[in-house]
């Protein structure tokens, strides 16, 4: 059913968006019609995903859905960084680190909960990824606020890019440590009590599915490039301020593929890949997103630094800490979600009020 309604959207938004592109409709009905456009795209992306996590496993399909994911993200950022609209880049960054660590989280952990009592995780994924996200978030997030506060804006650029090369050469070599040197070294316990795992059968082909990876994320290319021309309009209309663009709404739409997917193993208690998706996406977007769009803004007029305000920064640590001590036992429950998605809510409103 809800995929039914995910492919009428995608049959009627894509025209839409472009004729409402070509015939200039007003802003406010294109950001609708291009957000539900990008959310229906997304699910898309994350049913081919999920197909090719059954056929190639949970860490390597958990990494395919976290990249897809992002990719939304990263296409609708380079467009704002064209757009010199550097604010709500480093909002929209700040939104998918908490959308993923708060929202995705703890909707899964919640769902999932709902149905069984306990459920289980990789506990040693979970410690690595724990020392990944201090790493990412409380150390190369911190260290530009802190030291750039006493330099001028030529070296917070250098000091930025920096940071970047490192990130970036950390994440190729936690990716190189995880599915080649050290892959299958920690195998998750509760993999013997599922003998049905391996019975599941994929949606699509591989062949199918990354041409419908490949076909969504064409569009969703196209679409964001006039979704991001809509938002000073928008947020004029209602009030909203970059910032809540950024962290909110930008986030949440650019994020849609993996949202789903998280939610759906959850329910189907493959918390694996439910916490491969959140937490993964959250340092790809922190150690590879980021730092790339920091690298691509110097093509453009308006470079971005890695510099976030302080409320985003505080927002993120938080985030960050609250996960970690919430999953760094490798087991998980409903409230547990519940409290993620209350901290969630206190930082959108807090963020609405900015």
């Amino acid at each position: 059913m809800i995929n039914k309604l995910f492919l009428i959207l995608v049959g009627v938004g894509v025209p839409l968006s472009v004729a409402g592109a070509l015939l200039q409709w007003p802003s406010v009905l294109m950001f609708v019609i291009y957000c539900l456009t990008i959310i229906a795209l997304a699910s898309f992306m994350g049913r081919a995903t999920e197909s090719l996590a059954i056929v190639l496993g949970p860490r390597i399909g958990g990494l395919l859905n976290a990249t897809f994911g992002n990719a939304v993200e990263l296409i609708i950022s380079i467009y704002s960084l064209k757009a010199g609209l550097v604010g709500v880049v480093l909002a929209s960054l700040t939104g998918s680190v908490l959308g993923n660590l708060l929202l995705v989280a703890g909707l899964s952990f919640f769902i999932g909960g709902t149905k069984y009592k306990r459920q289980t995780f990789n506990v040693y994924d979970a410690r690595h990824n724990a020392g990944l996200l201090i790493f990412a978030i409380v150390v190369a997030f911190v260290i530009p606020e802190v030291f750039s506060v006493n330099m001028n804006e030529q070296e917070t650029m250098s000091l930025s890019i920096g940071i970047s090369v490192v990130l970036i050469l950390l994440y190729l070599a936690a990716l190189f440590f995880k599915l080649v040197t050290h892959r299958g070294v920690y195998q998750p316990t509760e993999r013997v009590r599922e003998p049905d795992h391996e019975e599941e059968v994929p949606e699509w082909s591989k062949k199918t599915a990354i041409l419908v990876l490949a076909a969504a994320t064409v569009a969703v290319a196209y679409v964001s490039e006039h979704l991001v021309h809509t938002f000073s309009e928008v947020g004029e209309s209602f009030g909203w301020s970059e910032l809540f663009i950024g962290v909110i709404i930008v986030a949440i739409v650019g994020n849609a593929a993996e949202h789903a997917s998280a939610l759906v193993m959850a329910y189907k208690n493959k918390m694996d890949i439910t916490v491969e998706i959140a937490v993964g996406s959250t340092l790809q977007i922190a150690m590879f997103v980021a730092p790339v769009l920091v690298l691509i803004s110097l093509l453009f007029s308006t470079s971005m630094p890695l510099v976030f305000t302080l409320p985003e920064l505080i927002a993120m640590v938080t985030a960050v800490l609250l996960m970690i001590s919430i999953s760094n036992d490798g087991e998980t429950n409903w409230f547990e979600g519940l409290t993620l998605l209350a901290a969630y809510v206190i930082m959108g409103i807090g963020f609405y009020l900015l």
